[in-house]
């Protein structure tokens, strides 16, 4: 059974940092891509950033030069480093999983709340 488990997260002011990471289990992760995405208040959820295990780095522009996505394969982790956060920035954040050959993300985990305060 596959899960994705996030932490960090948290509530900082418009300029801060914050971490968010994920730990995934249940099976080999080697074929799949490891994502963020996020789901503000009213709005629908949207890509941030995802890492193929090896190399394939994926930014939405929305965040780009200000996040980095990070993973460890042998821990099977993906870690979302988020820098010069924007109140834009608060949402709902995802871990998500799915086979690299596939459009379809198949495993969420089960968010962490990042609030930007202004």
């Amino acid at each position: 059974q596959v899960q994705l488990v996030e932490s960090g997260g948290g509530l900082v002011q418009a300029g801060g940092s914050l971490r968010a990471s994920c730990a995934a289990s249940g099976r080999t992760f080697e074929r799949y891509i490891l994502g963020w995405f996020r789901q503000a208040p009213g709005k629908e959820r949207e890509f941030v950033a995802a890492r193929a295990w090896l190399g394939g780095i994926y930014y939405a522009d929305s965040v780009k030069g200000r996040f980095t996505i990070s993973r460890d394969n042998a821990k099977n982790t993906v870690t979302l480093q988020m820098n010069s956060l924007k109140p834009e920035d608060t949402a709902v954040y995802y871990c998500a999983a799915r086979v690299a050959s596939r459009s379809e993300y198949e495993y969420w985990g089960q968010g962490t709340q990042v609030t930007v305060s202004s």
